[in-house]
């Protein structure tokens, strides 16, 4: 299936299907970042949404797109914490049963949400490629609906609704920086940006510790990576060997894909908490350390999505106070 199956049509469409079930997150100006860029910042404050991540909008989209059938059936996800926590959610509001397979790399706070929301949990093996082989026998044996963390056009759609809000609110935008994994934000985000303002770039942001789009980028397709503890837990897992559409998506709509060290992770981290006063995860920090290190250059005003906030707190104090992360990565 080619990334033109997913048109700004889809996204505009997934907006009205989903309205009233997610937030319009604001985006604000960040005078620190602007200067250490040179150019106007704007920060995207996804994190605010309500289960503390875009993961909303596009399982809120799917859900809604299921014919009642599908939802009797009940839905099933592979997740590393933020799109089961979106996807017990959005299947509470709905009646509808869902089962949530996750590595045993998922924080437990994240573990802790998705059970607080009454979805089933399956924890299997170290990656999220072991997680989905739990959802493959489920949807085999038990005929339940699978709704992947990004390679589905209805997830994708969704997560594309963000970008519709940023061309509206910062309409002369030159650049969006948009954190990446398996790509479902990324491909969505590029998809709506471009289609509205086809000049402004869209750059994907990922740790260094297996960032498994950038490497399938590099071979120019999908390959494994192994998954490895790191501050930006939420972009872990593969693409998938057989992925469909966000792939080609990231390879045909981003202008570049930068990596971040731990280390820079950590810093943005801490300049989200210090500076702008936001609490964020290492993968909702990603944007801001990619301008702090200097990986960033911009003609003209910037956005940086700041994707989500569930990061544990003990966590985020001893990256506040400056400890190392090698506790956690080893």
């Amino acid at each position: 299936m080619p990334f033109t199956s997913i048109t700004l049509a889809d996204i505009q469409s997934a907006r009205e299907r989903i309205a009233g079930k997610v937030e319009r997150t604001p985006t604000v100006p960040s005078p620190g970042l602007s200067r250490h860029l040179g150019a106007p910042v704007y920060l995207k404050l996804e994190h605010r949404q309500t289960t503390g991540s875009f993961k909303l909008r596009g399982a809120s989209n799917a859900i809604a797109s299921l014919t009642a059938e599908e939802k009797a059936r009940g839905v099933v996800a592979a997740s590393t914490g933020n799109h089961g926590r979106a996807l017990a959610q959005a299947a509470k509001l709905e009646g509808i049963r869902a089962t949530i397979c996750m590595s045993r790399l998922v924080p437990q706070n994240k573990l802790d949400e998705i059970r607080r929301l009454r979805a089933e949990i399956r924890i299997v093996g170290n990656s999220q490629d072991d997680a989905q082989q739990e959802v493959d026998r489920l949807v085999a044996k038990g005929g339940l609906i699978m709704l992947p963390p990004f390679d589905h056009p209805d997830i994708i759609a969704g997560q594309g609704t963000l970008g519709l809000e940023i061309i509206e609110q910062v309409a002369d935008a030159a650049l969006v920086l948009v954190p990446l994994s398996g790509g479902g934000l990324a491909a969505g985000v590029a998809a709506a940006v471009k289609g509205v303002s086809p000049g402004t770039k869209v750059i994907g942001v990922s740790m260094a510790r297996g960032a498994a789009m950038k490497a399938s980028l590099d071979a120019g397709h999908p390959v494994l990576v192994e998954e490895l503890p790191t501050l930006a837990d939420s972009l872990g897992g593969g693409v998938g060997l057989d992925n469909r559409l966000t792939f080609s998506m990231c390879r045909d709509l981003l202008d570049d894909v930068i990596l971040l060290s731990e280390d820079e992770i950590a810093a943005g981290i801490r300049h989200a908490y210090e500076q702008e006063r936001e609490i964020v995860e290492g993968a909702g920090a990603v944007c801001i350390a990619a301008v702090l290190a200097g990986k960033v250059r911009a003609s003209g005003p910037s956005v940086l999505i700041l994707s989500g906030r569930n990061i544990d707190m003990t966590l985020h104090r001893k990256v506040v106070c400056g400890e190392a992360f090698e506790e956690s990565a080893a």
